[in-house]
């Protein structure tokens, strides 16, 4: 067995989504002075590589808390994106999938955005679904649909429609994601268990591929 890490490093000088918090990490106790370490962490819901439930833009939406661990743990597949000629997926660019797709409970969209990790240009530009391309994913029983992008929807959305569409239907999306390359051809299995928080709209996650 071969697990493959997903997820990007959680640190205060990770980028955090413009107008988010940076994250702090401060030290509660040193095994120096008190005999054992723990720190103390603030940081937001949607920090990093994250999962949003359904409760992040659906009033009265699931939240955390009433979603089992298994919503979060499931049979994947890759779809390559990352030779796309225009910033939207559209439902032909996915379609060669098709029964990749229809055997998962997981897509995970590559991308190679999250080369850009770490710099300014990772915040703008972004490839993303169209409404049509999502609501064509969505009409298959997934659980959850992943980007290695800082959002399922463009920056500049109006609103955004492609969280909506995957979230009314219960399908929880995976942002932040990072290593997607790895898994170009192999058949796996995906988690994202996030942390139990009561009403949680999301919470960061240790994603991993499992070979």
């Amino acid at each position: 067995m071969r697990i493959i890490d997903l997820s990007h490093l959680l640190a205060e000088t990770m980028p955090v989504f413009p107008g988010d918090a940076a994250p702090r990490i401060t030290e509660a106790s040193t095994v120096d002075e008190h005999g054992f370490a723990s720190k103390t962490l603030r940081l937001g819901t949607h920090t990093g590589t994250h999962v949003d439930a359904p409760a992040h833009f659906l009033a009265g939406g699931a939240a955390l808390d009433r979603l089992p661990a298994a919503r979060f743990a499931g049979p994947g597949c890759l779809v390559d994106v990352s030779r796309l000629a225009g910033p939207r997926i559209e439902i032909a660019d996915l379609e060669g999938d098709r029964d990749r797709i229809a055997a998962s409970e997981f897509v995970l969209l590559f991308s190679d955005w999250a080369k850009r990790w770490g710099s300014p240009a990772y915040f703008s530009g972004h490839p993303a679904l169209s409404e049509k391309a999502a609501r064509w994913l969505a009409g298959f029983k997934l659980k959850g649909v992943g980007v290695d992008a800082p959002s399922a929807d463009v920056m500049d959305a109006a609103r955004p429609a492609v969280h909506r569409i995957f979230l009314s239907r219960g399908i929880v999306i995976i942002e932040n994601l990072t290593g997607l390359r790895t898994l170009r051809g192999g058949a796996f299995l995906f988690a994202c268990l996030p942390l139990n928080i009561a009403g949680g709209d999301g919470s960061p996650v240790r994603a991993v591929a499992i070979l």
